[in-house]
């Protein structure tokens, strides 16, 4: 089982304790308004990304992880690894629940992912798909190194994203 403890934060594979949690996280519009298509997911959702996050990490070594406060054993939300749909290299992603915005947790988590990826699991790019204004997602992405690339309109939703990007030359140098 992968995990990746960081000072404050247990970055695990899912369980079945998590459904719960992360459905209350992926029901709140406000979390959920720059992830996918932009809509809260309900419970059944939820258990869906669970089940392929769990077959990301079975297939391609990396996926999503579960969020957990050390201090409390809190599920705060995901940051992990997913093959990108929709541009070259390997995408990390992040979000967490309402309550655990503006403590850097999300900095922290992503900042651990993305060596995961880079020196773990040899992955050469990650990118970080951003909603231009998304303000927060803008400043984890400078704090990873990560520069700022093209935008483009998502294929299946139409609204715009801002690649942001880094690969291991930058991340090592």
């Amino acid at each position: 089982m992968t995990e990746i403890q960081t000072p404050r934060l247990l970055l695990r594979r899912w369980s079945d304790d998590d459904l719960v949690p992360l459905s209350e996280i992926q029901a709140d519009p406000e979390v959920m308004h720059r992830v996918g298509d932009g809509g809260p997911r309900d419970l059944e959702r939820t258990a869906e990304d669970i089940e392929r996050w769990e077959e990301e990490w079975d297939e391609e070594g990396f996926g999503p992880f579960a969020v957990e406060l050390l201090a409390s054993g809190e599920l705060a939300g995901v940051v992990g690894l997913s093959v990108s749909e929709l541009q070259p290299g390997i995408e990390i992603n992040w979000w967490l629940g309402r309550q655990f915005w503006g403590q850097g947790y999300a900095s922290e988590a992503a900042q651990a992912t993305l060596e995961f990826a880079l020196q773990d699991r040899g992955v050469d790019r990650v990118v970080a798909l951003i909603r231009p204004g998304d303000t927060g997602s803008e400043n984890i992405a400078r704090k990873l190194g990560m520069t700022e690339g093209h935008e483009f309109a998502h294929p299946k939703h139409g609204h715009s994203l801002q690649v942001h990007e880094i690969d291991l030359t930058e991340y090592e140098s």
